[in-house]
C-alpha cells in the first residue's frame, strides 16, 4: 500500500451513519503511521483481535475492547464483550483491510500489531474507508490502550473515547468500566482502570517519580514514572512536579505498591482535568 493510498484512506474517513461522525484525523498522518500491507479478514476472535485469510493474527493496537475467556479456566467474560466481536465483525469480517503502522509491529504471542482501514464502495462516492479503531471507540465499545512503543493517533483515540463516554455509549453506561475515585482505588487491584483524582504531592525516590493522591505515601493512590518515561514526559515538555495539585486522569493496570498504584510509562497515559 503506498503513502499516497494511506493518505486518501485518512483524509476521508467515515463511518456509517448510525455512528458518530468521525472528525479527529491528523493532517501529517504520513508522519503517524507507516503503510503495511493489504489482506482480507477471515476470522474475528474478539473485539480487538482478528485473524487474515494468510494467517496473520491482528491485535487492534492502542484499544481494549471488553474481553471474552477464549478458553481461559475460570475468566467471566466481561460486560459488552459479545457486543464488541460483533461489531468487528461487522465492520471486518470477509473484507479487505488496509494495516497502518505506529509504532511497534508485533508482539510476544506473534500478533501484529496495527491500524486498520476498511474500504467499502458508496453508491455515489466510490470507495470509503473506515478507521477500524476509531469506529469501536467512538460507537463506545473500547477503550484507549495504548503503550511507550506504539503511540500514535493516541490523542485522535483519545477525543473518540471522551465523546462516547460523554454519551454514555456501550460500555460506558456499565459500572464495570466507571472511571474510580483515586481514594477508592483500592478496590480494583488487579484490573485496568481509569482513575481520577487531586494530586498531594510529587516525589522522587531513586529512578522514580510519584505522584501521590493523599498525604500518606504509604498507602494512597499513586502513579509512577520511571527514568525512561520521564524522559518522554520531558521530550513532551511537561514538567513533573507541575503536576502538584492538579487534577488528573491516569489509565493503567492497577497494582498494590505501598497502596495501590499504575505506572505511567508514557504521557499519554495521564490526561489532565478541569479544575
Amino acid at each position: 500500500m503506498s503513502r499516497s493510498a494511506l493518505r486518501l484512506l485518512l483524509a476521508v474517513l467515515l463511518l456509517p451513519v448510525a455512528w458518530p461522525a468521525l472528525a479527529v484525523v491528523p493532517a501529517d498522518f504520513e508522519e503517524a503511521l507507516s503503510p503495511g500491507e493489504v489482506g482480507r479478514v477471515a476470522e474475528v476472535v474478539d473485539g480487538d483481535t482478528l485473524v487474515l485469510a494468510d494467517g496473520r493474527e491482528i491485535r487492534l493496537v492502542g484499544i481494549q475492547a471488553p474481553k471474552l475467556p477464549l478458553g481461559r479456566a475460570g475468566f467471566e467474560p466481561w460486560p459488552l464483550s459479545g457486543e464488541a466481536k460483533a461489531l468487528l465483525e461487522d465492520l471486518t469480517l470477509g473484507k479487505t483491510v488496509d494495516l497502518g503502522f505506529g509504532g511497534r509491529r508485533g508482539d510476544r504471542h506473534g500478533r501484529v500489531l496495527a491500524h486498520l482501514f476498511v474500504r467499502e464502495a458508496g453508491p455515489e462516492e466510490g470507495t470509503k474507508p473506515r478507521w477500524v479503531q476509531g469506529a469501536i471507540l467512538a460507537a463506545g465499545l473500547a477503550r484507549v490502550y495504548s503503550f511507550d512503543d506504539n503511540r500514535s493517533l493516541i490523542a485522535e483515540m483519545l477525543a473518540l473515547e471522551g465523546e462516547a463516554r460523554a454519551a454514555r455509549r456501550g460500555i460506558w453506561a456499565d459500572p464495570f468500566y466507571a472511571l474510580r475515585a483515586a481514594e477508592n482505588a483500592g478496590r480494583w487491584l488487579g484490573g485496568f482502570e481509569l482513575v481520577e483524582g487531586r494530586v498531594v504531592a510529587v516525589g522522587r525516590a531513586g529512578r522514580n517519580t510519584y505522584l501521590n493522591f493523599a498525604e500518606d505515601w504509604r498507602s494512597d493512590f499513586t502513579i509512577v514514572i520511571g527514568k525512561r518515561a520521564a524522559g518522554l514526559f520531558a521530550e513532551e515538555g511537561i514538567d513533573l512536579t507541575a503536576y502538584q495539585g492538579k487534577r488528573l486522569r491516569v489509565r493503567g493496570w492497577l497494582k498494590s505498591r505501598n497502596g495501590p498504584m499504575i505506572e505511567a510509562s508514557h504521557p499519554e497515559q495521564i490526561e489532565l482535568l478541569p479544575d
